[in-house]
């Protein structure tokens, strides 16, 4: 019996050839480790043994790795390392900053000690110049990780077009502006290619803003960042299911996002619709006593 035979029945890649088997280079799905919620080994075990072929990378969200056992999170690693997952760490490089000099490039011997694949490095919360940056990317690169860039897009709330159904020719009163950053994206897409032309393997756009409610999302921020960045190259965090169903119906199922672990067969069941024309609830009818 074939590893994939364990999985649903409605699920095939051979059939639906929306992406192929891991490891993928397309269509990933990231899942979010233990921050908001306390993930026990056993409970991963559960998520890889039931819907690991669709879980591409896992992620200690908000540096939660440092405060955890070395011995645990090694454990941790070679569970998801066991399942084909790629381990990642979250945003905590900025707590090194004050350290001297050299404690980033500890820090990467450290992270490729435990058994981490990826180290991610929040742009915003480091605050450096551009130059530095690239160097942690090299540095990251030459100890032998995978280097992932976060890049957080800030827009103004006030220039989300106002929904819902009005009268032509009624007043429609202009939205207070906010005191929110507006980000320049030409700029952080810049900054993102140099990134990728220094070694990065895949640029996370942490779009809160954007992504939070699908019916407000800037669709043009997110193309003009996939259009220059590609698809491949990019992934986007989908904080709900709506969104997740935006980014698949606009961008296919062949799009990278980084969800919830309890968001994993939701956006799974998504993909497949997408490709194989299925509704959700038929995709899950198959699937939902594995629960």
């Amino acid at each position: 019996m074939s590893s994939s035979s364990v999985y649903y029945q409605w699920k095939s890649f051979e059939e639906d050839e929306d992406r192929p088997e891991k490891p993928r280079g397309f269509g990933v799905t990231e899942m979010r480790g233990p921050q908001y919620t306390i993930l026990s080994q056993n409970m991963l075990q559960d998520v890889f043994e039931t819907v690991g072929q669709f879980v591409d990378g896992l992620k200690f969200s908000g540096g939660s790795h440092s405060l955890m056992p070395k011995s645990f999170i090694k454990e941790v690693i070679d569970m998801a390392h066991r399942h084909d997952v790629y381990v990642s760490t979250g945003d905590w490089a900025e707590h090194l900053l004050h350290k001297g000099p050299t404690a980033f490039k500890e820090y990467v011997e450290e992270c490729k000690s435990l058994g981490f694949d990826t180290i991610e490095l929040n742009v915003g919360s480091l605050g450096v110049l551009e130059e530095t940056l690239l160097r942690y990317v090299r540095l990251i690169k030459s100890g032998g990780l995978k280097a992932k860039p976060q890049f957080a897009v800030k827009f103004n709330k006030s220039d989300i077009p106002i929904g819902g159904h009005r009268a032509f020719g009624a007043y429609v009163p202009p939205a207070p502006r906010s005191s929110e950053m507006v980000e320049d994206v030409n700029l952080l897409i810049n900054m993102a290619e140099r990134c990728l032309e220094a070694g990065a393997d895949m640029i996370m756009i942490d779009a809160d803003d954007i992504c939070k409610d699908a019916d407000s999302l800037r669709a043009d921020i997110i193309a003009k960042v996939i259009g220059r960045l590609g698809l491949e190259k990019t992934m986007f965090e989908a904080s709900n299911t709506k969104t997740a169903d935006w980014f698949i119906k606009h961008y296919g199922p062949k799009v990278n996002l980084f969800v919830d672990h309890s968001q994993v067969t939701s956006l799974e069941c998504l993909r497949g619709r997408r490709n194989t024309g299925k509704t959700q609830a038929s995709a899950l009818g198959s699937s939902y006593f594995l629960f």
